[in-house]
Order: structure tokens, then C-alpha cells, then sequence
């Protein structure tokens, strides 16, 4: 059994993570059932930037508010 932190943080086992393969920086992805059971999966590569999905999205000339609105996820168009 683990404990969640004050951080909201728990550690993964140490025998979970040789068996997944982790390391510092794995991604790791987590899936919710419909029986309310949690899976943890191995993600693929290491962690990408927060930044990574917007990379390419900027375009010439755009204003401080438009590149805020495609950080936000509003339609920009």
C-alpha cells in the first residue's frame, strides 16, 4: 500500500517500476475503467515539454492576445 502525499504525490513500487520499465522523465499514462479500477501504463518516450503540442502553431505576425488564445485552446482563426 502507498500513501498519497500532502503533495497529492505517491511512489510507485519500486518492483512496478522495473517491471514497467521507468525511469526519471517516463511518461506515464493512467486509464479509467468503468468499474471504477485505475490502470497504469508505460508511456512511450520520455516527457515532452508542456509546450511540445503547440510547436508549429504560431504564425507570423500574431498579436500577444492570439498567441495567449491558442495556449488557451480557443479558436483563433
Amino acid at each position: 500500500m502507498t500513501k498519497l502525499t500532502a503533495k497529492a504525490q505517491v511512489t510507485i513500487p519500486k518492483r512496478v517500476r522495473d517491471h514497467l520499465g521507468l525511469e526519471r522523465g517516463s511518461n506515464i499514462e493512467f486509464e479509467l475503467a468503468d468499474d471504477g479500477r485505475v490502470f497504469l501504463r508505460a508511456g512511450t518516450g520520455a516527457a515532452k515539454s508542456r509546450f511540445a503540442r503547440f510547436r508549429g502553431s504560431a504564425k507570423l505576425g500574431m498579436t500577444t492576445d492570439e498567441i495567449m488564445a491558442l495556449t488557451r485552446g480557443e479558436d483563433t482563426d
